[in-house]
Parts: C-alpha cells; sequence; structure tokens
C-alpha cells in the first residue's frame, strides 16, 4: 500500500514539474496601467464645456476637483498644433505645445483620463495630423462643428461644417480610421434650422463611429442671449437611440450648475449635460456645494495653482475676471476689488497681498487628491509592459493554461491586482445622476 501512494505522489510532481519550466530572464519593467475611455463614460455625466481661453488647463483641474466627468480643452485649429513643440516641465510635469511666444496647449497627466482635444480642421488629413500630435496626452478626440465665431468660420471649420456635411463626415471618418481603439471621437454640433436638417445630419455623424455627440441647442445664428431650444433634443435623442449605437447625446445651453442639470436631462432625456458660461463664472458649478465667496474661495487658489502651473499670465488674468459668485460672508464690493487688483497686474509677483508668498504646489497637490479620491467607474483598463513578459530569475514560470491543467489549489486561484485590475488608487471619472 506504501508502495503504491509512493508511486502516486511519484506520478503527482512529474507531472507538476512538466507545467513548470525555467525563467530565461527577469521580466520586464511595467508600465503605468492605461485607462481608456467607452462610450459609457459619456453617459450620467456632468462636462466642462470647450472654450476658448477660459478652458485652460487650471479651469480643468478646478472643475475635476469639483466634480466634473470629463473636460474638454478648448478648440485648437490643426494647423497650429502641427507648428508646437512639446516640452515637459521636470518640476511640475505639465506638458506644453509651445509656440514662438506662449504654449498653444497645456495639459498635465493628472487630467489625461477625462480629458478631450477639441480640434478645429476643416482638412481631414491636417485633422488626422493634429490628433496624432497630442494623442499620447488626451484620452479622446472631438470636432469642433459649431463655433460660430469668424476666426473658425473663415475657413471653413466650426459652424461651418454644418453646412458641408460630406467634408465634416469625412473628417470624422478619417479621424476615427486613423486613431487607435482606446481614443475616442466625437463631434459637437448645433441645431440647424429645421429638425428634419438636423436629424439628417445627425444620423450621418453617428455613423461615422463616434462614441458621443454633443449637441449646443442653439443654432448657428443664435447667440448666448437667446434661450437655447433644449426641448428640440428630445427627439434627436430619441432618434438617436433608435439607430442601436449606443451612442451618448450630450445637451450643451442654458446649464448652470449641478442641480440644474437634473432639469436639463428631464427636459430633454440626455445622456450627459455639458456646462460652459456657469463653469467660466465659477469652475466649481459642478459640485453639489459650488463655492461662494469666490473672492476668498477660488480667486487666491487659483492665481497660486496657475502661477505654480506656468500658466501664461494674461490667460490667467482673463479667466480670473470672468469669477463671481454667490456673497455669504463676503460683498460684492470686496470681490470687485480682488478682482481690480488682479486685473491692473502686470504678472503674479504683484499679487502678494492676494496670493501671499504660497508656490500653489499645495493647491496643485488638492487637486491631485481629489481626483485621485474618484469612485471607480466601469472603464476599460489595459496594463502595458515594454519588451518580453517573463516570470523573474530563481522563480516558477508555469506554462500557459490548457483544458488538459491540473486541478490547482485555493492558494493559486488568488489572483494579484495585476491580473485581476483593481486598483483602488487608480483615479477614474466618477458617476453622477444615475
Amino acid at each position: 500500500m506504501l508502495h503504491g501512494r509512493l508511486i502516486k505522489l511519484s506520478t503527482f510532481l512529474n507531472m507538476s514539474r512538466r507545467h513548470l519550466s525555467a525563467s530565461p530572464s527577469p521580466r520586464a519593467a511595467k508600465r503605468t496601467k492605461i485607462e481608456h475611455l467607452t462610450k459609457e463614460d459619456f453617459k450620467n455625466g456632468l462636462f466642462l464645456a470647450p472654450m476658448v481661453r477660459s478652458g485652460a488647463l487650471p479651469t480643468r483641474l478646478f472643475a475635476l476637483k469639483h466634480g466634473a466627468t470629463l473636460v474638454w480643452g478648448p478648440e485648437i485649429v490643426d494647423k497650429a498644433i502641427l507648428h508646437g513643440t512639446r516640452n515637459v516641465d521636470p518640476t511640475t510635469g505639465v506638458i506644453s505645445y509651445d509656440g514662438k511666444s506662449r504654449a498653444i496647449f497645456s495639459t498635465h497627466p493628472i487630467e489625461k483620463p477625462y480629458l478631450i482635444y477639441q480640434i478645429g480642421s476643416s482638412d481631414p488629413e491636417l485633422a488626422v495630423q493634429a490628433a496624432k500630435t497630442v494623442m499620447q496626452d488626451v484620452s479622446g478626440i472631438d470636432l469642433n462643428c459649431g463655433c460660430p465665431k469668424p476666426f473658425s468660420t473663415h475657413a471653413g471649420m466650426g459652424a461651418a461644417l454644418l453646412t458641408n456635411p460630406d467634408l465634416l463626415c469625412s473628417i470624422l471618418t478619417a479621424l476615427r480610421e486613423a486613431m487607435p481603439p482606446e481614443i475616442t471621437v466625437s463631434a459637437k454640433i448645433r441645431l440647424l434650422q429645421t429638425q428634419e436638417e438636423t436629424l439628417k445630419l445627425v444620423e450621418r455623424i453617428v455613423n461615422t463611429g463616434v462614441s458621443a455627440l454633443t449637441v449646443h441647442c442653439r443654432t448657428r445664428n443664435m447667440r448666448d442671449r437667446d434661450a437655447a431650444m433644449i426641448e428640440r433634443l428630445r427627439e434627436i435623442k430619441e432618434f438617436v437611440d433608435g439607430m442601436g449605437r449606443g451612442i451618448a447625446v450630450i445637451e450643451n445651453g442654458d446649464c448652470v450648475g449641478y442641480e440644474d442639470a437634473k432639469r436639463v436631462k428631464e427636459v430633454t432625456g440626455a445622456d450627459s449635460v455639458m456646462i460652459a458660461r456657469a463653469a467660466e463664472s465659477n469652475p466649481s458649478c459642478f459640485s453639489q456645494t459650488p463655492l461662494v465667496d469666490v473672492s476668498e474661495t477660488l480667486m487666491p487658489d487659483y492665481l497660486r495653482l496657475s502661477k505654480y502651473l506656468g500658466n501664461h499670465w494674461a490667460l490667467t488674468k482673463f479667466c480670473v475676471s470672468q469669477f463671481k459668485g454667490a456673497h455669504v460672508k463676503t460683498t460684492k464690493r470686496i470681490e470687485n476689488d480682488v478682482r481690480g487688483q488682479v486685473v491692473s497686474s502686470k504678472g503674479y509677483e504683484h499679487l502678494g497681498a492676494v496670493i501671499g508668498e504660497s508656490t500653489g504646489e499645495e493647491v496643485f497637490q488638492e487637486i491631485v487628491k481629489a481626483i485621485e479620491a474618484r469612485p471607480t467607474r466601469g472603464r476599460v483598463q489595459v496594463e502595458e509592459s515594454e519588451g518580453e513578459t517573463v516570470t523573474p530569475p530563481n522563480t516558477q514560470n508555469p506554462e500557459r493554461p490548457t483544458l488538459n491543467a491540473p486541478m490547482i489549489s485555493d492558494f493559486q486561484r488568488l489572483m494579484p491586482a495585476m491580473i485581476t485590475g483593481q486598483d483602488p488608487l487608480t483615479p477614474t471619472p466618477s458617476m453622477i445622476f444615475s
């Protein structure tokens, strides 16, 4: 009997050895875990709209800190970014695409999982070149098809694309074909004069393979003072749903904050809501409790952060000059006094009375903490490694499992986080309005 048991044990050990091999070389170093947006990330959210000047890096970071699900960068014309030089600040980590006199576009890795880069273009080839230039630093590419300003429309970009659907769709198709699958492609349009025309355009856009469609609920000739026609969006949303592509429809126009977004969603049926002017006035509007007394709670920290990140002074001055909010402990006079000091200053060095001796790093670290503390959202996570991945020396290297593999013990069933993809420290957008 003992002899038989020894034979069985010997057989088991031999089987085990056949499923083990020596390690040829050390394991290559792991890269940082990469997070990819999906169509679902454009749903149940509250987004920062693309805004020239006002959509600067400090504004986007404050928006993320206070609850924005995703943030759009300002429209950048395709040719402009192609002439920029990518530089990384070794101290702050800020990534700048620099022109001759100032940065054309700036970002930071902490916002990459939530950042959509908006392109102004009227040429499929240039749009693709621009997207490839920045795709390592963003999570999605958005085509501006709604800006009515002359600087955009004179070259056939922005709202001019609404009257040239063939060109509009050819740009989106080119972007989708050229971008890797982990980079989303989306579009932002305005309403056309009739609902029938709008639905025809929407159908063509959805068929290009976009992940999301934002509709600014005004026509090309309407201005901000004109009330957005949000009631027209419900039919568009139902139409897109009927196409069965799972595309998110995002409302833009006249939403003033977190609570108001609930009203907008109820009226329109939109998957998500995008905020522009209210965020320009107070980037904490995405929060259930937006900042009040902004001359004390927002302006100083915004200036400190901008100084730390090296944000161009003229850009910072413009953004701060737009801030306003409710007064609880302060007064409108105090707010105007602080704003006046900023507007009359020629640089950060002249604002000691407002920002003190702070370098701004502590403000940045508070934002980093807030972003990293976001609850998990269902996103695709891919972990890459450089070179061949093998087991370190002096450890067992299991062969690939097969249907004939021997049963493993409960201990062997415990899978590390590297395999399960569960990493509580990885920042992911918060889900709101669900």
